[in-house]
């Protein structure tokens, strides 16, 4: 470059150089009036803001005041806690204005005066106090005073508006003095570039090797962004999609999910929660704590508050399967919850939240109870048959000896006397002895067919002169034929015991009301009930209007000996007899009970197929024979009670204690011509397993079975097997001698299969 060349671009920078330093300063006077323009809007959103919150605040209480809801008190307090904060702001923009800030501090009391007369008519219409309305309604204050605070406000805005305008014209007039240099300026750097460039181009020649390399380098990392992007791109996609899982996943859940912060409000739920708990993000747990009872998992020991899954969690607990009952006060039905928790913390480590997850573990805790109590009234029910069966013999015996007492006691009266009431209490035990076998499901039924509104209707007569005039029957029968395959004495005593219990609950008198219909019982009841099989029922409800049954007494109804009547009002079998019918019958019974309000027992009867049965004739009394009968029973006692009996009879005897000795003397060719032999004799063998050995030996063998209780021997779903005779112990000597004759008539063959 030349000296003269050097010169020029040496002025030409002092020149450059001034003419920077006067944009520099016109530029710091263009950002100061900006920041004013900037400033003057600020305080002018201030102001609009201060008249919305006032306008607001206004609004609440006009809303409280028609129509008394907590919301427009909860948003008029909310709103109040931001007037005097906005105030005090506004304040401090103004104050670069002494005359704004004297203007406001005149409308400031005013503003809090007219909100605080506000709050006090909020108060006054909570606390209902008419007077006190009436009276702050006379002075009239409150309208004055918001007018003249927006008056004021108004006068600060218009203020606020010129001092904006003036503001921006000296920052337009700055700018285009600053426009003006900044071209100047311009121009003069172009005229240098011209001198520069031709310096410029020497540079050209080392430049463009370096140029290349840069480009090259430049290719180099465009593609390693281009490759980085793509993996950007495929980690984003599984990121969206991991999200959508996650998301699908949390509202298509079965267990309610809570996310809750420190205070216990809900931050996120699931539509489970929603539907489980009631529970909704912006709602706290505390509140709802008030909406329910809560207990542990026994349903009796309340949950206090700081027991409660929201409290221990929030200490920093994790807990699982937690059991808990909520009880709402709605009405609703109880809930059986199992929760789990855990706590969430923040970068410090402290707590800053939780997750609670709520498992409805009301239907599984349901069947389990059903399923305990189907379990105990089981375990009860085998250990009542084995005590039935000892007892029934030992009734045998006594029963049988007392009648051939009273018999033989003609001549003397008292001692007849004493006889017969033996007889009478021997008769009772026997009654009492049925009930627990009914209970057990240990009962030899006879099953038909028969038309269930024919047997209600004739029901319904028998028992109105055994529950009185002061309880009034109603029958709700369903149209049409309805066929249930049913022992119907059975149902008889069933719907008798019914009654009367149902009498017993109506001191006063009530009604008693008795229906049938079709049902069908699903698969969602029949899951949410273990004993049930889903499909077609004959339903038989009995309801009273009576004193109704606690849950605990509906759990134990159908436990034997179990009454809730007065000592000697009851024996706690009806109740018993009646479920063991049914569930002998292949039903199903359910009790519906609320107190105060009575109680209906529904029974689900197995349909009958085709028509009603005809009750077969009763065949005349019959005396005896002079057949041989091979009796084998192990009792000794029953034993030869039972062969004085039949000999008394005319029948010639043959006795053996078990199987084997029965088979001895059979394979011995001892001739007979009737098996009377008990279900249940010791030596690994029944009485149907005899029955059938001696058949193979004496083929067209004919037999009697015997029995305190039934059981899977000669009893199949709840009725005898097809061509099997039985004569239930304790039985009378009429009943022997017309069972012996039944049987060697031709009915008592063995079965063949």
């Amino acid at each position: 470059m030349i000296p003269t060349q050097r010169v020029i671009l040496g002025a030409g920078l002092a020149i450059l150089l001034i003419i920077t330093a006067a944009s520099i300063a016109l530029d710091v006077k263009s950002r100061s009036d900006a920041a004013w323009v900037n400033h003057t809007v600020q305080v002018q959103k201030k102001i609009s803001d201060l008249r919305v919150l006032l306008r607001r605040a206004e609004s609440a209480a006009r809303g409280f005041e028609l129509y008394r809801s907590p919301g427009f008190s909860a948003e008029f307090e909310a709103v109040h806690a931001e007037i005097a904060p906005a105030l005090a702001e506004l304040k401090r923009g103004l104050r670069d204005n002494p005359d704004q800030v004297t203007l406001l501090e005149g409308i400031e009391p005013l503003a809090l005066r007219r909100v605080e007369i506000a709050a006090t008519a909020m108060r006054l219409r909570a606390a209902n106090d008419e007077a006190g309305i009436a009276a702050l309604n006379g002075k009239a204050e409150g309208r004055g005073l918001m007018d003249t605070v927006m008056g004021n406000l108004d006068r600060l805005s218009a203020e606020e508006e010129r001092l904006l305008a003036a503001r921006s014209q000296d920052s337009r007039r700055t700018g285009i003095v600053l426009l003006g240099i900044d071209v100047a300026g311009a121009v003069l750097i172009l005229m240098l570039v011209a001198l520069v460039m031709r310096e410029s181009r020497r540079a050209t020649g080392q430049l463009q090797s370096t140029l290349s390399e840069t480009t090259a380098a430049k290719q180099a990392l465009e593609a390693a962004v281009a490759e980085r992007t793509e993996h950007l791109v495929t980690a984003h996609d599984e990121l969206r999609l991991s999200v959508n899982v996650l998301q699908s996943t949390f509202h298509s859940m079965a267990e309610a999910v809570l996310v809750i912060d420190a205070d216990g409000n809900v931050l996120l739920s699931n539509p489970a929660a929603e539907r489980m708990l009631l529970h909704r993000v912006g709602m706290n747990l505390r509140n709802l704590r008030a909406l329910s009872d809560v207990f542990h998992g026994d349903g009796v020991t309340p949950l206090k508050a700081d027991e409660l899954p929201s409290a221990r969690v929030l200490r920093g607990e994790k807990f699982e399967d937690m059991e808990m009952i909520v009880r709402p006060h709605s009405g609703n039905p109880p809930r059986h919850l199992m929760i789990s928790g855990r706590p969430m913390l923040d970068g410090q480590g402290d707590i800053s939240g939780a997750v609670l997850v709520y498992h409805d573990a009301t239907m599984s805790r349901e069947t389990e109870r059903q399923l305990y109590q189907s379990q105990k009234l089981d375990a009860i029910g085998k250990l009542t048959g084995g005590v039935a069966h000892d007892f029934n013999n030992m009734l045998t015996v006594i029963s049988g000896n007392t009648e051939t007492l009273v018999a033989s006691l003609k001549q003397q009266p008292e001692l007849q006397q004493v006889a017969r009431l033996i007889d009478e209490a021997a008769e009772r035990c026997a009654e009492l002895i049925q009930h627990l076998l009914a209970f057990a499901r240990r009962q030899p039924l006879q099953p038909r067919n028969i038309e269930l509104n024919a047997a209600i209707a004739d029901i319904a007569k028998l028992l109105r002169p055994t529950l009185g005039e002061q309880i009034q029957i109603e029958t709700v029968l369903e149209q049409g034929p309805i066929t249930a395959h049913i022992d119907p004495s059975r149902l008889t005593n069933a719907v008798l015991n019914m009654a009367i219990n149902a009498r017993d609950a109506m001191p006063n008198g009530g009604k008693l009301l008795l229906e049938t219909h079709r049902v069908v019982l699903d698969e969602t009841y029949a899951q949410a009930h273990a004993d049930v099989a889903a499909g077609p029922y004959v339903m038989l409800a009995v309801s009273d209007t009576g004193t109704g049954m606690s849950l605990e007494t509906q759990h134990k109804a159908f436990e034997p000996f179990f009454t809730t009547k007065e000592v000697g009002k009851g024996s706690g079998l009806g109740l018993s007899m009646v479920y063991g019918f049914v569930k002998q019958s292949g039903g199903h019974i359910k009790i519906y009970s609320e107190q105060g309000h009575g109680t209906t027992i529904k029974l689900y009867l197995p349909p009958g197929e085709g028509t009603a049965e005809v009750a077969a004739v009763v065949a005349p009394q019959v005396e005896g024979g002079a057949e041989t009968i091979f009796v084998v029973e192990d009792d000794n006692l029953v034993r030869n009670f039972v062969t004085a009996q039949l000999q008394s009879l005319g029948y010639k005897t043959v006795a053996a204690p078990d199987g084997k000795a029965a088979l001895d003397l059979i394979e011995a060719g001892q001739a007979f011509d009737l098996l009377f032999t008990d279900v249940v004799i010791p030596g690994g063998m029944s009485g149907r397993e005899l029955a059938e050995e001696v058949a193979k030996r004496r083929p067209g063998l004919k037999v009697l079975y015997t029995s305190g209780y039934t059981d899977n021997a000669i009893v199949h779903h709840g009725k005898l097997d097809d061509g099997v005779l039985l004569l239930t112990k304790p039985y009378r000597r009429n009943q022997l001698a017309e069972m012996i004759r039944k049987a060697l008539g031709g009915d008592g063959a063995m079965p063949t299969s």
